[in-house]
């Protein structure tokens, strides 16, 4: 067995209701999430092996269903391996908006049932409900209601742990996949963390795991047992403290709210390395339009514009470049990127990705009036919002740059998968 499928396998689902005394923080997690979002328009595939993710000889597996992960599959698995181990495989091409768009819903319900929500990712949440056991019921109860709205409003499922600490909810989580609800009680947190594989802790690598191997320490109850001494001279003292800690359930670290954007971006890795600089500067047009509207969908705006650009040898170089104001146009974001790509020396060197990222990002609110001086009654602003608008209404691609709009073949012929990454 793999070691992802050790992380991910499934242990017993509760019985009787377990004791969720003390246990007020969740993690939800959707099951298989952009996997969930493609079946709701393609329902003829449930039940069938199914992969999004870039379909190139570079790309990679985004989500995979869990039937095909019955084959070994698994999300960052290169899509050549993972064809080979499913070749009856569906591959699909991720649609990072609808992805967006459903993710909205789901951090709508978070907030509906408590203001103490600590996003991770477009899927994933820990929640501290302490403050809602009174209007809400206990925390079992409320972990089963998130279900209920999760499915019942948005069509998909997802996967709550409920503990004490933040660390056991996310493992409980994990363990009950999919559709599935685990309470771990507060005193019987070491029983269920000791049979667990040591690659169960957060910080345990897969080489930590070969040093801690060498050792003989394979399950969570051995590291437990180990002498701290040993752990820091063999790992590392923060390394060795720290899983000693959590090896015993010890986790201090709070729900923490409204985690602000430090940066917003997207990048593309190609199928075939370019050097063609006019279509590097397209790819930076496309990059920067999608970059724009995350920007305005998240209500931010960002002083630093930065590029990123890896050669064919993988050396990757970033450049980044500060405005004197704070923007959220794609027009300026690939203006700056432009000049950024032209002043690196790159311009005719083959390139295998390309990056745009806004940093120092503030809130649009707060930078409007800033923004608005000198500005036309209307102009930019106002056709990228039109933009967002027929995006929302139509889908994404319905209004685009005139650069952009290319036969799907010629875009094919060297893009590969898409990686966009906001932080």
């Amino acid at each position: 067995m793999s070691r992802k499928q050790q992380l991910h396998r499934p242990g017993p689902q509760p019985g009787p209701p377990a004791d969720d005394t003390g246990c007020g923080v969740l993690h939800v997690d959707m099951d298989a999430f952009f996997v969930s979002v493609e079946l709701l328009e393609r329902p003829e595939l449930r039940g069938r092996p199914v992969v999004v993710g870039g379909a190139g000889g570079r790309g990679v597996v985004a989500a995979a269903s869990y039937e095909v992960r019955k084959y070994g599959v698994h999300s960052a698995m290169p899509m050549s391996r993972a064809r080979r181990l499913c070749p009856q495989a569906v591959v699909l091409p991720p649609r990072h908006d609808k992805y967006a768009a459903v993710s909205a819903g789901v951090m709508e319900i978070f907030a509906s049932i408590t203001p103490l929500v600590e996003p991770l990712a477009l899927d994933e949440a820990f929640l501290d409900v302490s403050g809602a056991l009174r209007r809400l019921g206990r925390p079992a109860e409320i972990g089963a209601m998130i279900r209920r709205q999760v499915a019942e409003q948005l069509g998909i499922t997802c996967s709550v742990g409920v503990a004490s600490t933040k660390f056991v909810a996310k493992l409980a989580s994990t363990r009950c996949k999919p559709d599935g609800l685990l309470v771990v009680p507060a005193d019987g947190v070491v029983a269920f963390l000791h049979p667990l594989p040591v690659a169960a802790l957060w910080g345990v690598g897969e080489r930590t795991e070969q040093v801690l191997g060498r050792l003989g320490l394979h399950t969570v109850g051995d590291l437990a047992v180990t002498p701290l001494d040993t752990l820091r001279r063999e790992v590392g003292d923060a390394v060795g403290e720290h899983l000693h800690n959590l090896a015993w359930g010890r986790d201090e670290r709070s729900v923490v709210a409204s985690v602000k954007d430090k940066s917003i971006g997207a990048e593309e890795t190609f199928d075939v390395d370019i050097a063609d600089a006019q279509s590097i500067r397209r790819e930076l047009l496309r990059l920067s339009d999608r970059v724009g509207s995350r920007l305005r969908g998240s209500g931010h705006v960002g002083r630093t514009i930065a590029i990123k650009l890896r050669r064919d040898d993988f050396t990757t170089i970033t450049r980044s470049r500060t405005l004197r104001e704070p923007t959220d146009l794609a027009r300026e974001i690939y203006a700056t990127a432009c000049a950024l790509y032209e002043a690196s020396g790159l311009a005719y060197t083959p390139l295998r990705l390309v990056g745009v990222r806004v940093e120092n990002l503030v809130s649009a609110e707060t930078a409007t009036q800033q923004l608005s001086l000198g500005d036309p009654e209307t102009g930019w602003r106002e056709a990228e919002q039109a933009m967002d608008l027929a995006a929302r209404r139509f889908g994404a691609g319905a209004v685009r740059p005139a650069a952009l709009v290319r036969p799907d073949a010629e875009r094919n012929a060297y893009y590969g998968k898409e990686r966009p990454h906001d932080d």
